[in-house]
């Protein structure tokens, strides 16, 4: 048997949970080892090279300054270097004929917390006064805080508040569905009321859009090196086909080619559906089986689809915007952020990257269909699409992007340490506070180091602190 060089904490997935779970443990000391499936780490967010297009693709994930932990997680690894930081979003409406789109930006100014947005938010061309007059009044809601239960849907909360349908559609969705990848029905009012609490209410640095300039696997594969600089034996191309306690209670996986690992204690750092198939290799009568699975059955996935477009030509100078009034909820121009990695020329044509969230009605249409459709929008906003060729174009399709933060699952989400017998939980879906991010992730790998060495009499103390309130939200929040 090989015993993964005496380790003594196996973390299974080298996600940004299972990351963020090692780097934390062997930074404490512990001898841990990661092992992982994939040829690369990054899990969810990663990149590939794309064998007929040949390029480095990805599905651009982007972060807040509100995403503490995650931020320190890259710091720690050097990674943070590579994150382009903007203080506004631009928000853009689709252009009538061959007009120029309208463009409305937010972004902090001079005043104190919780206005330091609303001189952008009272200019913004895309509101009407009467669509900002329902705004401000929702947000009040959430000054103080967000609601502690996530029963009520956010459907619910946009129809009790009375907000305009200007308003949904031009502030409401596409922040909304953007951050939590779901329609309103399927988002509780809770996490969106968190969203807007941490990134637009509770400081200026909250609100803060970061979007590393490498390929996602390129950018984390600087937390894998760190976490291997503080001795994890991190294993790649290593698939888990089921896992057993043995009678001394060491914990053990059985690889795909035979190998076998063991340790005293085990980190699931998975996504749900893995998790939930690797507990199904234990005993049926097993506590873990009995605690977590019946919980997992109550998670759902929401896809996100990406559209790559190469073109022969500039189509934009903006470098990332919001679409409004179309499928399209972000539009990533790759060129110029990939541009800021020092010695990165500026080559000719443009790369752009358009993101669907809850693609659902994307996950049944062809390649060709999904394409098309997508440059018919995108020509509503920027005119030179038109006259522009495309060189050449791809679609990924990620059908189990994140999982949904539908009304009532809180009590569902199990904590790091709910398995129990040296097993622990971590993934963006456990009870972290968040719902699916990179920051939900990154926190409940942490959770569970916290566990683990709680568990062996240790401290703990991995999570970051949250940012604290700025200007007046200092007086207001709970």
């Amino acid at each position: 048997m090989r015993d993964a060089a005496g380790a003594e904490v196996l973390v299974i997935g080298a996600g940004l949970a299972g990351l963020s779970a090692a780097v934390a443990l062997s930074g404490a000391g512990a001898k841990v080892a990661l092992v992982e499936r994939k040829p690369h780490v990054g899990g969810r967010a990663y990149s590939y090279e794309h064998p007929a297009l040949a390029e480095v693709v990805d599905s651009q994930h982007v972060l807040l300054g509100c995403c503490t932990n995650l931020i320190d997680l890259c710091r720690q690894a050097g990674a943070d270097r590579h994150i382009r930081w903007y203080d506004e979003i631009t928000f853009l409406e689709p252009g009538g004929g061959s007009g120029a789109a309208r463009r409305s930006e937010i972004g902090a100014s001079f005043l104190p917390s919780p206005g330091h947005s609303s001189w952008s938010f009272l200019r913004a061309s895309m509101l009407s006064v009467a669509d900002k007059a329902v705004i401000a009044a929702g947000l009040l809601e959430f000054l103080r805080g967000y609601p502690e239960s996530d029963d009520e849907a956010f459907s619910a909360w946009l129809k009790r508040t009375k907000q305009t349908e200007g308003a949904i559609r031009h502030f409401w969705e596409p922040v909304i569905v953007g951050a939590l990848n779901d329609g309103f029905e399927r988002c509780s009012t809770r996490y969106a009321g968190q969203v807007f609490h941490e990134s637009f209410l509770k400081s200026a640095e909250g609100g803060r859009l970061g979007i590393p300039s490498q390929p996602l696997s390129e950018f984390y594969a600087a937390v894998a090196e760190r976490a291997e600089q503080l001795g994890t034996a991190v294993h790649l191309r290593t698939s888990v086909d089921r896992i057993g306690r043995r009678a001394d209670g060491m914990w053990e996986m059985v690889a795909s080619d035979g190998a076998v690992f063991g340790a005293e204690q085990m980190v699931l750092a998975l996504p749900f559906e893995q998790t939930a198939r690797l507990l199904r290799t234990l005993p049926e009568e097993s506590q873990q089986r009995q605690r977590i699975l019946p919980a997992m059955e109550q998670f759902v996935h929401s896809p996100i689809t990406t559209i790559h477009l190469w073109f022969d030509r500039v189509i934009t100078e903006l470098d990332h915007a919001a679409l409004l009034d179309t499928r399209i909820q972000w539009m990533f121009n790759k060129s110029r952020i990939r541009r800021f990695e020092e010695g990165a020329g500026a080559g000719e044509g443009q790369y752009l990257e358009l993101v669907i969230s809850a693609s659902f009605a994307e996950l049944h249409r062809t390649r060709e269909e999904v394409v098309g459709a997508a440059v018919e929008e995108l020509a509503r906003f920027f005119p030179g699409v038109r006259e522009a060729m495309i060189v050449k174009s791809g679609v990924l399709k990620e059908a189990r992007a994140t999982f949904s933060v539908v009304p009532g699952l809180d009590r569902f989400r199990p904590a790091a340490d709910a398995a129990g017998e040296g097993l622990y939980l971590a993934g963006d879906w456990t009870r972290t506070g968040w719902p699916s991010t990179m920051e939900g992730a990154v926190r409940s790998g942490r959770l569970a180091a916290e566990a683990v060495a709680k568990g062996a009499g240790g401290e703990g103390g991995f999570l970051s602190a949250d940012l604290a309130a700025t200007g007046l939200m200092r007086l207001l929040v709970r």
